[in-house]
């Protein structure tokens, strides 16, 4: 089965951060849509030079256009990319450089936490600029850790594929999670909720086995979880779980996780299809974080949150149906969902 698919192009405003006296490396990618600011999370990580933390940000602020466009928020996508100094480093001072690089760009970005960065860091940054979110929430407002908004939206989505897909609720479902940061283990813990059976991997050891005793889940290596025997595979790690070789080994047919950019290549959905396994993509169910982040921006309530979460589910709900009828990957069919939006968003500009 084949489903010829070329998406969009478009271009992508790449900021340098660079400020030796913090350690602050890295950039800021503002993905060109006409959606509004760009919004996403700013990432720490460790990366081998400066090229990879390039095209992360890249991918991740893509992927983010996407999220924004079927979330129905009014923000392209944007994201930081930042290099973890491999020394000594202090870290508020880092953050504060970080804040006024955001503040530069004078409300084209919006940021808040992605890996590696906290509530505390985002307070750092709100320091020297007010284009944050991810903040201890005010009284009445939305705020906070958007992680369990994340989870939620996954849980949710996981709920009503298994149904479609897997014929079944989630009682006595395996599911294989890769990554059991603040995400991952959150998801973890409403799938236990669900009476589903979990294996689970981390390369942090230590949280990993703290987990399983809590939720009586099986752990395997970090490099055998996506073959174990599962239903359903859930990355939420790092990208690019899903390349070729672990497409071909999958032995549930389901995916649905909370990682961005699980894709390593765009032929990884071809496989996919081929092999009857159901991929939603990352950024229609990974979406609860930036709702949350959305929200607290615009001075909306939970409320709102809640009821733009709950709409995740039925989402992909039709995006599974589409797919099935038109016997293509949901991968495929989300993207041209996606610039759908955006291609109504650019009509509507003023000529």
């Amino acid at each position: 089965m084949t489903d010829p698919y070329t998406p969009q192009s478009a271009t992508v405003e790449c900021v340098r951060l660079h400020d030796p006296a913090s350690g602050l490396d890295g950039y800021i990618a503002l993905h060109e849509t006409d959606l509004g600011p760009a919004a996403g999370g700013c990432r720490f990580w460790s990366y081998a030079d400066g090229e990879d933390a390039k095209a992360d940000a890249v991918r991740l602020a893509r992927g983010m256009t996407y999220k924004n466009a079927l979330a129905g928020l009014p923000f392209s996508g944007g994201k930081a990319v930042l290099r973890r100094p491999d020394k000594d480093f202090d870290r508020t001072a880092l953050f504060e450089a970080f804040g006024r690089a955001v503040a530069q760009l004078d409300g084209r970005y919006v940021t808040a936490e992605d890996v590696g960065t906290s509530v505390a860091d985002m307070q750092v940054v709100a320091s020297m600029s007010r284009h944050v979110a991810g903040l201890p929430p005010e009284a009445g407002c939305a705020g906070g850790d958007p992680s369990p908004w994340t989870a939620q939206g996954v849980f949710e989505s996981m709920q009503v594929a298994a149904t479609t897909v897997l014929g079944r609720d989630l009682v006595g479902v395996t599911v294989a999670v890769q990554g059991v940061g603040n995400v991952g283990a959150d998801l973890c813990r409403r799938l236990h909720g669900a009476g589903a059976r979990l294996v689970i991997a981390d390369t942090d050891a230590a949280r990993c086995f703290a987990l399983a005793k809590q939720l009586g889940a099986s752990v395997v290596g970090v490099d055998q979880i996506a073959s174990v025997l599962a239903d359903v595979f859930a990355p939420c790690a790092l990208g690019g779980a899903l390349d070729l070789e672990v497409a071909r080994n999958l032995k549930g047919k389901l995916i649905c996780g909370a990682a961005n950019n699980q894709l390593a290549s765009p032929d990884v959905a071809a496989v996919l299809l081929e092999r009857g396994i159901v991929y939603l993509p990352d950024y229609v169910v990974n979406a609860g974080g930036i709702i949350n982040v959305s929200a607290e921006y615009l001075g909306e309530d939970a409320g709102h949150v809640g009821q733009r979460v709950a709409a995740i589910a039925p989402r992909v709900a039709a995006l599974i149906e589409r797919a099935v009828a038109e016997g293509r990957s949901p991968a495929h069919v989300a993207d041209e969902m996606a610039e759908q939006v955006i291609a109504n968003a650019r009509e509507m500009q003023p000529a």
